[in-house]
């Protein structure tokens, strides 16, 4: 193919993408429906710190929240690793293997 095709086709392919969301965002702009009262209008700087500053906001004090314990100084805790449920002395409490019977568990491949 040419590049001309190729642009034809993008092209196409393009308007008919912009006119579906045009055509399915048609209801959205409806007007109020009737016995409704009319809405005030909003505040553009009122919206962008509700949609914009509030997110922002809860973001910094998340991040300052999980930050602070490990920015607070002190040598760092170690923690023992644990299996939950599992022996206590790690893989040398479990018995071995014996025959066709896998005792310990693991994929065995058969139906």
């Amino acid at each position: 193919m040419t590049t001309l095709a190729h642009l034809l086709r993008r092209t196409a392919v393009v308007l008919l993408a912009g006119a579906l969301v045009l055509a399915a965002s048609g209801p959205a702009g409806a007007g109020v429906p009737e016995g409704w009262e009319t809405p005030d209008p909003v505040d553009p700087t009122q919206a962008l710190l509700l949609l914009g500053g509030v997110p922002l906001l809860l973001i910094l004090v998340i991040t300052l929240l999980v930050m602070a314990p490990g920015r607070r100084g002190g040598a760092p805790v170690a923690a023992e690793d644990h299996w939950f449920g599992g022996p206590r002395q790690g893989t040398a409490e479990l018995p071995p293997a014996t025959g066709d019977d896998q005792a310990t568990g693991g994929t065995s491949a058969r139906w």
